[in-house]
């Protein structure tokens, strides 16, 4: 008779199960208690496919599609059931996983020739075929000789290559009927469990579209970005330029002692754009009054920003910046989210009446007494920093909020220039494995929280969550409004943050909930080789991250 194993599940019950019950079959008992169905689990703090079997004692936390573990997984076995059906449609095909867009994912289909939107159509109705027959998917481990070979005889080089480099005996590969794949992630148990998608053509490609965590019921509304889909297009040419589309090509030009030459290169296509930028500005001197930057987390807003600024004058424009933070309420005064805490990067948290009020007065050449906020008090304070700009000096200001109308209402629109700023990386694991840009961007801010701020890597993803949903609350809906957008990614830049990011996410602990995600971005940090950093030139975006920035003293 086997053993028996004690499971403790989040809200505290426990249950005897026979040892080695897999949690798929702990799932279907505990499906009642949740509202879509159940995707993956924590296994003491551990994230674990449902085929995963219990032989000890431990916690078990499940997520549904409600839940953004449960999202990932569901975009993850959506992209495994559009693999199978292009494989079954378009034999000698391949499909390629190239970026986010439009709440979906941009993918290419190659088949020899340009795609039509009937073939989307056939593909869609096959994918749809695929889900309804609820076709297993099933995880392998085998050994990394194996899975080299596999991916090599398929016709999958950079999947190869890949595997070569890994330093491990084994890998995950899943399988469903004769298709296989390795995924940066877990995958649900079968193809039912993707019902709600749609395919779009978007020429050259098409768009992969699924729900969001929020609504896992349905698709969200389409909404056109194509001036970010145009930023898209510029990193896969800066990709072309460096030859370097795959993390085994980067770590090829590590091993061969070339990466110096690939950091030169990505920096000065970094100036290049930069300096293309201040001319644009230069041009529209005369009506633009105000330079706006804004973007996500980690962006590298503030040195861009710098950058701009020195562009700039190059070009005989003197901009004057204006730092938004000194214009917080009193903390006192900050407004709350749903769950009654502090909302710091709600537009409101911004007191936008005297913001105002001092950007109209500056702009009419008035000398004007600025405010500085005291965040040890929570409290503004004026102690005589005066403002004032002459005839052709535009203001910079830099912050999440800059594309969206009401912070700078007092000013005309056609006296606005904005710039949205975001890491979009260039490179990718494999063809179907992207690298998500808020993973960079994570990444960029425990190393930077760590260097600058006192926080250790769990400090840093328990407040994570928070920052994103200001994100797609205060920035994201205003992106098409840019009149201009700068990629801040490096394609080197995880090869430097990996030596200061790992022991960072090594010290989390597994008793902390923080862990699986330590986990999951140790080991993807596990796929780059490591780059020294001394080839990092001084004004670099990723000098933000890592110190030594020649902006800051």
């Amino acid at each position: 008779m086997s053993k028996m194993i004690s499971v403790q599940f989040k809200n505290g019950e426990k249950k005897q199960y026979h040892n080695g019950v897999s949690l798929l079959q702990v799932s279907a008992e505990r499906q009642v208690q949740y509202e879509t169905p159940i995707v993956a689990a924590k296994v003491n703090n551990d994230i674990k496919d449902l085929q995963f079997k219990l032989e000890t004692d431990c916690l078990v936390e499940f997520f549904d599609l409600k839940t953004d573990l449960g999202n990932k997984v569901y975009q993850r076995s959506l992209t495994f059931v559009l693999i199978i059906a292009a494989k079954t449609l378009f034999p000698k095909g391949e499909v390629t996983v190239e970026h986010s867009l439009s709440k979906g994912l941009y993918c290419e289909l190659h088949i020899g020739r340009k795609i039509t939107p009937d073939d989307i159509s056939r593909l869609q109705a096959e994918m749809s075929k695929v889900i309804e027959e609820k076709r297993p998917i099933l995880l392998k481990s085998v050994p990394i000789a194996e899975g080299t070979r596999l991916f090599a005889e398929a016709g999958q080089a950079e999947k190869a290559r890949h595997l070569k480099q890994m330093k491990r005996e084994r890998i995950r590969v899943y399988y469903c009927g004769d298709v296989y794949g390795y995924f940066y992630g877990m995958m649900a148990p079968n193809t039912s469990y993707t019902p709600v998608f749609s395919l779009q053509y978007y020429e050259p490609g098409f768009i992969l579209r699924f729900p969001q965590a929020s609504e896992p019921e349905k698709l969200p509304v389409f909404a056109e970005q194509r001036k970010l889909a145009d930023i898209f297009l510029e990193a896969e040419r800066w990709g072309s330029i460096l030859q370097c589309d795959y993390v085994a090509t980067l770590n090829e030009y590590v091993e061969r002692k070339e990466i110096a030459d690939i950091i030169r290169v990505a920096e000065a296509l970094h100036e290049k754009k930069i300096a293309q930028i201040a001319d644009f500005v230069a041009q529209h001197s005369n009506e633009a009054r105000v330079i706006l930057v804004a973007g996500p987390s980690s962006s590298g807003k503030t040195t861009f920003a710098q950058r701009l600024n020195i562009q700039l004058r190059v070009n005989g424009v003197r901009p004057v910046p204006i730092s938004l933070d000194d214009y917080f309420v009193n903390r006192d005064s900050t407004p709350v989210d749903e769950n009654g805490t502090p909302d710091f990067e709600a537009i409101e948290a911004i007191d936008l009446k005297l913001f105002n009020e001092h950007l109209g007065r500056i702009l009419k050449g008035e000398a004007v007494e600025v405010p500085f906020y005291n965040f040890k008090t929570g409290k503004r304070e004026f102690n005589g920093h005066m403002i004032q700009i002459e005839k052709g000096q535009p203001l910079i200001i830099e912050g999440i909020h800059g594309l969206n109308e009401r912070l700078t209402q007092v000013v005309p629109r056609e006296q606005k220039i904005k710039i949205y700023i975001s890491a979009l990386t260039q490179l990718s694991i494999d063809s179907h494995n992207r690298i998500p840009t808020t993973d960079t961007r994570l990444i960029r801010r425990i190393v930077r929280d760590s260097e600058f701020r006192g926080h250790d890597a769990i400090t840093t993803l328990a407040m994570w969550a928070s920052v994103r949903r200001g994100e797609e609350k205060n920035i994201f809906p205003y992106q098409e409004e840019a009149d201009i957008m700068f990629n801040s990614a490096l394609i080197y830049e995880l090869g430097i943050l990996k030596k200061y990011a790992e022991p960072l996410l090594a010290d989390v602990t597994s008793d902390k909930e923080e862990y699986s995600e330590a986990r999951r971005l140790l080991n993807f940090l596990n796929y780059f080789r490591s780059i020294p950093d001394e080839d990092v030139p001084p004004n670099s975006i990723l000098r933000e991250f890592i110190g030594q920035s020649c902006f800051y003293k």
